[in-house]
């Protein structure tokens, strides 16, 4: 059986973790939650709620993860792997060109607070932001061309968006993306219970809510980073 394997490389506090359960509500699709996360926390030495935790109960090899994960068996024809573009570090990224790509993007506008919350001085490579328009770059020029996601449209139309997406990747929409059961997943990391409060009470995508709280101004310097990155990616999103 030939398998498609698509990987979503996302920022953080996006709603990546929604997507998937979204995929994992397909009858043809496994669903792995972030497989290099343990690879990540090692080589960064990142202090993350659960870092010990995740250590302990992942493996923490990079390439051998992208090598027993990401191109490992799976017993469905579709294999969707929840990303952190940051996950990368220290990673050969030439596999690449063998899987599909998806980039997950969200307005720092709205993004970085929420990050802010977990990690209280965040930086610009714990946004992903940079990663992910060097992908977009590097997949391009190689005639691979990764999807774009925005998460305020896919917010603001999910079923539209979701049709879009499953057309470029070649595979059916199923109505049963938009909606599953409330509380913990299966497919949950073991770091869940410190990043996925809000999405365990969700029983589909949420409608947009714009921010109307004042942008904290210690994250100003760090949004002027961001922003013309973001801008850049935004161009290619999926409408």
């Amino acid at each position: 059986m030939t398998v498609k394997r698509i990987c979503l490389w996302s920022g953080p506090r996006n709603v990546s973790t929604a997507i998937m359960y979204a995929f994992a509500r397909r009858s043809d699709t496994r669903v792995v939650d972030e497989p290099l996360y343990g690879h990540y926390l090692r080589v960064s030495g990142a202090d993350h709620p659960g870092r010990d935790e995740v250590l302990v109960d992942m493996d923490c090899d990079g390439q051998r993860v992208i090598r027993d994960v990401v191109f490992g068996p799976c017993d469905r024809s579709v294999l969707f792997l929840k990303q952190m573009a940051h996950h990368l570090m220290e990673m050969d990224t030439s596999f690449l060109s063998r899987t599909i790509n998806v980039l997950l993007i969200r307005d720092p506008r709205e993004m970085l607070p929420s990050l802010a919350k977990n990690l209280p001085t965040p930086k610009l490579a714990d946004t992903g932001l940079t990663i992910q328009a060097d992908l977009y770059r590097r997949l391009a020029e190689s005639g691979r061309s990764p999807i774009v996601l925005d998460s305020r449209r896919l917010l603001l139309r999910p079923r539209a968006v979701l049709n879009r997406l499953c057309d470029d990747l070649a595979i059916q929409f199923s109505e049963s993306m938009l909606e599953w059961p409330p509380g913990p997943r299966p497919e949950d990391g073991v770091w869940a219970a410190h990043w996925y409060d809000s999405v365990h009470r969700s029983t589909g995508f949420q409608p947009y809510q714009p921010k109307t709280e004042p942008f904290p101004q210690h994250l100003s310097p760090l949004l002027d980073e961001c922003r013309p990155l973001y801008e850049t990616l935004l161009r290619f999103a999926i409408e």
